[in-house]
């Protein structure tokens, strides 16, 4: 009979961890999970101490959106859990692996409202793939594989797993579990044979990808597959890394106010193919761009979880595969003798060209859109760029190119606070590659603290600062429906850049597009994590209009 090493449950987490290939732990430290600390001493996982939850969270959730595999979070009871909870909305939303590590009150003590007592199937059910709670510590290492399974196959998402605190001081001898390969789902033969009949037979075809699980392999399969058929191809509300934004096929992106004349095209498409994502409520436009139940277009739906195929829309075609495997079969279609559609989609393209190349002069010293392309002709191609969720966004995402998978960390989920935890994950895992993080004043300060593990780790960030003095979304929302009543979304902010030197980074305010380049150029320069608190003018809401335009529009009703 075979012998193990006896190993108490701290180690075996650990052990775990490190046999799926695990190299980064995101943490915040707490009493109830020290026997796990204590075996990442000696273990070959690089540990980031974060300074709140639920920067921690996110920071494993930027993780999983980077490299495919979970991202894996560790929590204090109680509170950390509670906090780190915005992570997991995230990458159940997002559809992101993860896995939550959180400690536990001991297992003698459930059902006395114990220090800390939170029954974690009740709060996070509703909210991760899965919850469990390891009472023994021999079933390790099966609930850790399980786990990174669950948060990998299908439609991807969070796990959360529990550890009492008495369970990971207990002994046991027990083999470690193997990697984890998650299974990929594919398409039929006769799936691809009619998808290619539907193409065949299609006069103004249009694809939109989205969702998650794809790879760089997967994305230049579709992007060939887009040029055989000379199909006009957008993405997905904050998915823009998923085809090429300097190719002549792309459309643009389908999110939260797209581009007038794409939203039309997606309406008047006779076959649409959605590869990937579910076309929830911000890429449809509210749900107007297809009608529930049934769709006015002939509607392809690809998507890896069999639980999405009509959840929402009736598709023509239902296809069940992941993003990685339909890519892949997109190789064996072959297009017909004629595409009636091409000039319709040099068209498409154009149009992203008109919307996208040249931002129009908004109210203020500070021209946003003119600081964004001089970023966006001297970024490098696999910079990767992070915001969280407030106006501010709409900018980043009209006026920077993205180019290459990997390269987009912002939430479909709209969580605030999101970008400074998803650009110190990215610097953590990519210390070579230049990572910029976008935040309004109200998003920052609700994970700034973050910035601390940015100079802790000597992680040199770019965070830059969007400060117009309001929650802007929330204020241009209000004047619409309550014009001139202003209440609850005025800020009064700190000097940023103090903040950045106070932690001990490269801080700098910035007051006009001209002054942008050499701030930045002076920040990189400095080798240290950097805040540029750029001014905007209240005003100026969306690269489009003013709140005074919102406010009068909205009178003259």
């Amino acid at each position: 009979m075979t012998q193990f090493p006896s190993r108490n449950g701290g180690r075996l987490i650990v052990d775990a961890l490190v046999a799926q290939g695990v190299e980064h732990v995101f943490c915040v430290p707490g009493e109830s999970y020290l026997a796990v600390l204590d075996a990442l001493h000696d273990a070959p996982i690089n540990v980031t101490v974060c300074r709140q939850e639920g920067g921690a969270a996110m920071m494993a959730e930027a993780a999983g959106k980077l490299t495919g595999r979970p991202g894996i979070c560790m929590v204090t009871r109680g509170p950390g859990a509670t906090n780190a909870s915005h992570g997991v909305h995230i990458a159940m939303q997002d559809s992101t692996p993860m896995i939550l590590f959180i400690g536990q009150i001991e297992t003698g003590m459930r059902e006395r409202e114990a220090f800390q007592e939170v029954d974690y199937k009740a709060f996070f059910g509703s909210m991760a793939k899965w919850v469990v709670e390891i009472d023994k510590a021999e079933r390790i290492p099966e609930l850790v594989t399980r786990a990174f399974r669950v948060a990998m196959q299908g439609r991807p998402g969070p796990v959360v797993i529990a550890l009492p605190e008495d369970m990971l001081v207990d002994l046991a001898e027990v083999a470690d579990a193997a990697y984890v390969e998650p299974a990929q789902t594919w398409p039929g033969n006769a799936d691809m044979m009619r998808l290619q009949s539907l193409l065949w037979a299609a006069r103004k075809p249009f694809v939109i990808a989205g969702g998650s699980g794809w790879s760089p392999k997967a994305v230049a399969s579709l992007v060939r597959f887009a040029e055989r058929f000379d199909l006009p191809v957008g993405t997905s509300f904050r998915r823009q890394m998923l085809f090429p934004a300097d190719h002549r096929n792309y459309a643009g992106d389908v999110g939260i106010g797209p581009n007038p004349k794409l939203a039309q095209r997606v309406k008047e498409a006779d076959l649409l193919i959605l590869a990937g994502g579910r076309l929830s409520e911000m890429p449809s436009s509210s749900y107007t761009l297809v009608d529930i139940p049934t769709p006015k277009q002939q509607l392809v739906h690809i998507h890896a979880g069999a639980e999405e195929l009509g959840r929402v829309y009736q598709p023509t075609l239902a296809i069940h595969a992941s993003a990685q495997a339909f890519a892949s079969a997109l190789e064996g279609l072959q297009p017909p003798n004629s595409l009636p559609w091409s000039g319709e989609t040099r068209q498409v393209n154009q149009d992203f060209h008109a919307w996208t190349d040249e931002p129009k002069p908004i109210p203020g010293s500070f021209q946003y859109g003119e600081a964004l392309l001089w970023l966006r002709d001297r970024l490098p191609e696999d910079a990767i760029i992070c915001n969280g969720a407030g106006n501010y966004a709409v900018w980043v995402q009209r006026y920077l190119r993205f180019r290459r998978f990997g390269t987009q960390l912002a939430p479909t989920s709209g969580s605030m606070g999101y970008g400074v935890p998803a650009a110190v994950a990215a610097k953590a895992l990519y210390r070579d590659r230049t990572v910029v993080c976008f935040a309004g004043d109200g998003c920052f300060l609700m994970n700034g603290q973050e910035f601390a593990t940015a100079v802790q780790y000597e992680l040199p960030v770019i965070v830059v600062v969007i400060d117009n003095g309001i929650y802007g979304t929330i204020r241009m929302h209000q004047e619409r429906e309550y014009p001139g009543r202003v209440s609850a979304t005025t800020l009064k902010n700190p000097d940023f850049a103090a903040y950045a030197r106070a932690f001990g980074g490269h801080g700098e305010t910035v007051v006009t597009a001209a002054e942008f380049g050499p701030a930045y150029e002076r920040a990189v320069a400095s080798g240290k994590p950097a805040i540029l608190h750029c001014r905007l003018d209240p005003e100026a809401i969306t690269p489009m209009t003013t709140i005074s335009k919102i406010r009068e529009q909205a009178l003259a009703k």
